[in-house]
């Protein structure tokens, strides 16, 4: 290996890592859609969570990342990114900005990500490692997510990152003609991945299975 290539592997040494969670955790339970898959193994999953957990970053299971809160699964983030059909030219609202890391990953492949999370903390933060990544196509603001973002509505693609008893109404009537919106939708213990799309006045249900999520807290959410 050349001395320009040792230095580049340096730089990453977590890429290993990064490529077996990808091809292990993720292209072997069937995700296909190459966009998905070259933004999980771009993006330094490592970098969203504390120093002490980076050898745990890339394994197949959530983690804490403080104020009660976690980063989802690497499938689960890969199965819902996929599951919005992005092509590249879509504005993104995300709900539960947590970590950011699924905010990177929408970023690497919609034109613009909106971001809603209710703990400034965690805003703070993933403000400060989106930016140190170079992600200019992101805006994190701290609020309620459940009521959306009305002022930069109709978005092609929702994505909520927290379970909800219901989905909540503002965000649907903020859904685009022919957007997708995904969404965890049950009790406090169990969801179901649920996308919802808008064809015309039409609500299109598709059921993905059961997860567990976090509870979605906000006016249309769970109470606080």
């Amino acid at each position: 290996m050349s001395l320009s290539g040792k230095r580049e592997k340096l730089r990453d040494p977590f890429e290993i890592a990064r490529n077996r969670m990808v091809d292990n955790q993720i292209v072997a339970r069937g995700i296909k859609d190459p966009r998905v898959i070259a933004a999980m193994r771009k993006v330094p999953r490592h970098l969203f969570v504390d120093e002490a957990l980076w050898d745990q970053a890339y394994g197949d299971f959530p983690l804490p990342i403080g104020e009660g809160q976690t980063i989802s699964q690497p499938y689960i983030v890969a199965l819902m990114t996929e599951a919005l059909q992005l092509q590249g030219d879509e504005k993104v609202l995300e709900i539960g900005t947590g970590s950011g890391y699924q905010t990177a990953i929408l970023a690497e492949l919609a034109r613009k990500v909106y971001s809603i999370e209710r703990v400034p903390s965690l805003v703070e933060r993933a403000r400060r490692v989106l930016a140190q990544l170079g992600y200019t196509n992101v805006v994190i603001r701290l609020g309620d997510g459940t009521k959306g973002w009305p002022e930069e509505a109709p978005f092609e693609a929702i994505i909520v990152t927290a379970g909800g008893p219901k989905i909540p109404e503002p965000l649907l009537n903020q859904l685009a003609d022919g957007g997708r919106l995904v969404i965890p939708v049950g009790d406090e213990y169990s969801q179901d991945l649920v996308r919802v799309t808008r064809v015309g006045k039409r609500l299109v249900t598709e059921n993905f299975g059961g997860v567990r999520f976090v509870k979605l807290i906000g006016d249309h959410g769970w109470r606080a």
